[in-house]
């Protein structure tokens, strides 16, 4: 197989009809690496935004246990895609995420922007460093794959196309990029996740590359000063040199897609071990186009009574269940959805083995 066989094969296919495969062979093939970096831009993207960061830092998710809501993001968004976006695992994924996102008032606006930061920020970033830019049929597979996401979601507005949703990212971010006290907080939260990866030694040089390589609007939001001339020269330069070698390395084989191996869960996961430890105390909620198998699931209402009989009731009848309105559910603040990210191991030691 020639470096650019799976490029020749993806150009005759059909983004439309084929965006799940295709969008596999960049995050387990042709992107990897490329495609987490665009995505942990997209993280810090989103704390750009007050009305965002306010509430995640409230969260205190980053501060006391960054480490497994990184992976709990990766995990979900992983579990939407591995057997396909009309699975059932992927529905159940899709109600479990927004059985978390439930508890809270989260604006349609800020679901759109998360989910386009999604999009944008890995064909941005796979563009300017991967060892090819991505072509049309891939880029419109992101799109999709983030549209469809979305719509298991709820969302509402959700672009067509990935123009769409660059439109919609740049627009956004000029209206609400904002700098606030708390957005640089939740952000050294999430540098400080990403730097433990590395050894002692080398964690204020990835603090500082990691820095170099943001632009100066979200670089302002966040509060952080820019990385001087020479480190971000070094960053760009450095890699843009490992684009240049990996362009004449051989391809991945098909026999090794890129797993990734999520730190707070050496021995597995399953999707109830997945978000807060409070998520399970809340109902799932059927889909929006699940409305039949919601009608299905929903106890028959009690029969009308009239007085006499109410009377006549005996004192062992239990009552009916009271069930909390949404008004009751404290508000408190969201953990926006996150984005596509690269395909992860089966969720089972058994099935790594």
């Amino acid at each position: 197989m020639g470096r650019y066989s799976r490029l020749h094969r993806i150009r005759r296919m059909d983004p439309h009809q084929d965006y799940e495969e295709i969008f596999r062979w960049v995050t387990q093939y042709e992107f990897p690496w490329d495609y987490l970096q665009g995505v942990s831009v997209a993280f810090l993207r989103d704390y750009g935004v007050p009305r965002i960061s306010r509430l995640l830092d409230r969260t205190q998710e980053f501060e006391r246990t960054g480490q497994k809501r990184y992976d709990d993001t990766v995990l979900i968004a992983h579990e939407m895609v591995r057997d396909g976006m009309e699975s059932e695992q992927a529905r159940a994924a899709a109600r479990h995420l927004n059985r978390i996102h439930g508890r809270y008032r989260i604006p349609n606006d800020d679901y759109l922007y998360v989910l386009a930061t999604t999009v944008v920020g890995p064909k941005r970033w796979i563009d300017r460093y991967g060892w090819r830019a991505l072509s049309e049929q891939e880029t419109e597979s992101l799109a999709l794959v983030g549209r469809r996401m979305g719509e298991l979601m709820g969302i509402t507005g959700i672009p067509a196309d990935y123009a769409g949703f660059a439109y919609l990212h740049d627009t956004y971010e000029q209206r609400m990029f904002a700098y606030d006290p708390a957005n640089r907080r939740v952000a050294a939260a999430t540098l400080r996740v990403v730097t433990q990866w590395y050894p002692n030694l080398l964690r204020p040089l990835v603090a500082r590359a990691s820095l170099a390589v943001l632009d100066e609007p979200l670089l302002t939001a966040l509060g952080f000063r820019p990385q001087p001339r020479p480190v971000r020269s070094a960053a760009h330069h450095a890699l843009r040199t490992r684009a240049a070698l990996l362009r004449h390395l051989p391809p991945r084989p098909d026999w090794w897609p890129y797993r990734n191996k999520p730190r707070s869960y050496p021995f597995g996961w399953t999707l109830d071990d997945l978000g807060p430890h409070w998520a399970q105390s809340r109902p799932l909620q059927p889909l929006l186009d699940e409305g039949s198998a919601a009608t299905d699931r929903t106890p028959a209402p009690r029969p009308p009574v009239d007085r006499q009989q109410a009377r006549e009731r005996t004192a062992d009848e239990p009552p009916a269940a009271i069930t909390p309105s949404p008004a009751d559910e404290p508000d408190e603040p969201p953990e926006p959805f996150t984005p596509p990210t690269r395909p992860a191991d089966r969720h089972t030691p058994q099935e790594r083995r």
